[in-house]
């Protein structure tokens, strides 16, 4: 059996270097312990306003909520402010977080325009003065997640990176798409190598990972320490288990149904115990639907769960969709 090898970063150790991407809407506590019960080393939460968190909202308040089956986790926050980011980083720190994540990669417009996310990379001085607001206000690891640049005329992230590894960033993530081309396209896994050739903390590669094979090449190609596997993930937490069997010389199975009807409930559980009945309910029909994508029968099933509005209802819908399939037949992975 080959040994997995280890992530570490600011002297945290994660048993293995496969990340799960901060997913704006997706990757709350639920799906985090799922990802963490499937294998993933590290789980990152979704992006959090820095002004929500310093305002005290609830709302955002309560995505930093974490569990211990998930630790060691990391929180991202998100904002243009230096003080205001060094408030929410402090406010992250003492929820439980044990690293900090700035996040200079999203592309979304309504959070560029306020210049954060990736219109940093566009302003390296105002970075450099976040950056260390933000490395001077905690006492766990610092990390970023960037993009390729802002453009193919902005490609910067490694000498991004280079300037970040100054300031005390202890890790990068590295999206291999620029701010241009949002998420089409294919990610230039050679920027990353050149990111990992710039600095000596630990880059973590992301983009264009959906299977082990994808994983492997990622790491050999651009000599990364770690892979981020986000999209890839929704609907498919195997995916995590899948490359560590790969990489282990395991066969690598796809989940029976009766294993992908036990994770629909167990996540359908988890959202209901962590926000209660009504937030489960609208969170979880776009999880269901990537869970039975592609499987027999499934195109009626998701137009069904769409307009049930009990959570009665929904867990009879899904048990009666698994009693019509074949009873631990192998099923493949959703897409």
């Amino acid at each position: 059996m080959n040994p997995i090898p280890r992530l570490t970063i600011g002297g945290v150790t994660f048993d293995n270097p496969l990340v799960l991407a901060p997913l704006s809407g997706i990757t709350n506590l639920p799906f985090r312990l799922i990802a963490k019960r499937m294998g993933a080393g590290m789980v990152v939460s979704e992006l959090v306003s820095s002004n929500g968190l310093i305002r005290a909202q609830e709302r955002t308040r309560r995505y930093l909520d974490t569990h211990p089956d998930e630790w060691p986790v990391s929180m991202q926050i998100f904002g243009d402010d230096p003080a205001c980011m060094a408030d929410a980083a402090r406010i992250a720190q003492d929820a439980g977080a044990h690293l900090v994540d700035i996040n200079i990669g999203c592309p979304v417009r309504k959070v560029v325009k306020r210049g954060a996310g990736c219109a940093l990379m566009r302003d390296v001085p105002r970075s450099a003065r976040l950056i260390r607001a933000v490395v001077n206000a905690v006492q766990v690891p610092v990390t970023i997640k960037i993009r390729a640049g802002w453009s193919a005329a902005e490609v910067n992230a490694p000498d991004y990176a280079a300037m970040a590894e100054a300031e005390g960033i202890k890790a990068v993530t590295v999206h291999g798409r620029t701010r241009e081309q949002m998420f089409t396209g294919h990610a230039d896994w050679d920027i990353i190598r050149r990111t990992v050739d710039a600095v000596s903390i630990p880059v973590i590669g992301n983009g264009d990972v959906a299977s082990a094979d994808d994983a492997t090449r990622m790491l050999r190609t651009t000599g990364a320490s770690g892979v981020m596997i986000g999209r890839a993930a929704q609907g498919n937490p195997w995916i995590f288990r899948e490359i560590l069997a790969a990489w282990r010389g395991l066969p690598v199975a796809a989940p029976t149904a009766r294993e992908r009807h036990r994770v629909i409930r167990e996540h359908l559980d988890l959202h209901v115990t962590h926000a209660g009945e009504d937030s489960a309910l609208r969170e979880m029909r776009k999880h269901i639907c990537w869970y039975v994508k592609g499987l027999p029968g499934s195109t009626r099933f998701r137009t069904e769960v769409q307009h049930l509005d009990a959570l009665a209802d929904v867990r009879a819908a899904i048990d009666g969709y698994f009693d019509r399939l074949a009873d631990g037949a192998a099923l493949p992975a959703a897409v």
